[in-house]
């Protein structure tokens, strides 16, 4: 069986709401607000950002549309454009579930919606050639999930059938879109119910 770890929400933090809180004090002093903020932010990762993750404009197109499209100034779009990077943050819980998941003889690679600066930035801080066998990012092959295409690259990619490849995702439109390609898949909340799940299906001991 060979795993497939999504990067934001999984491998490295992210948690849209309380970033924006943190970066935006001035506009956001709830976590309420700051989910109602990113939902017009992100747009469910589609719409200016979609095109940020599949690699058809940088940064600076994207801070640009962002801020014409919500009238929110450039300086604050570009502020939090600028710090997604340090919200990346490794989760600790699940370096350890690699680690244990490698040790037990386990094939890892990852698929990823990620622009391409936070792409650069995550292989230079992490030793993704270590963990990951290979990978896919969205905006090096110009696709994104939940996309039938981003699914058919990395197959060809990861080199096994659909049915080898067990996929852990935190966007449930990404887990049934690798279901209906015949991926193992499941939900992924935390990493302790990540371990608890792999256990289940003989993955890893208990």
């Amino acid at each position: 069986m060979r795993i497939v770890f999504d990067f934001g929400g999984v491998v490295f933090r992210w948690h849209p709401a309380s970033f924006l809180a943190r970066i935006w004090p001035h506009r956001i002093e709830t976590l309420e607000q700051g989910a109602a903020a990113a939902a017009v932010f992100f747009q469910n990762y589609g719409g200016d950002w979609g095109l940020f993750d599949q690699g058809l404009i940088g940064a600076d197109e994207v801070v640009r549309r962002i801020s014409a499209r919500t009238g929110w100034p450039l300086g604050d779009v570009a502020a939090v454009v600028r710090a997604v990077p340090d919200e990346l943050m490794l989760i600790p819980a699940t370096a350890v579930l690699i680690r244990d998941l490698r040790a037990a003889g386990h094939t890892l690679h990852f698929l990823s919606n990620m622009p391409e600066p936070y792409a650069a930035h995550l292989a230079k801080a992490h030793p993704l050639a270590e963990w990951f066998e290979s990978g896919v990012f969205s905006s090096h092959v110009k696709q994104i999930k939940p996309s039938a295409e981003i699914f058919a690259i990395a197959e060809r990619r990861f080199g096994v059938p659909p049915q080898e490849l067990l996929f852990l995702d935190d966007h449930p439109a990404n887990i049934d879109a690798a279901l209906s390609r015949d991926w193992q898949a499941f939900l992924f909340t935390d990493a302790a119910s990540a371990r608890r799940e792999l256990v289940s299906r003989r993955l890893l001991g208990a």
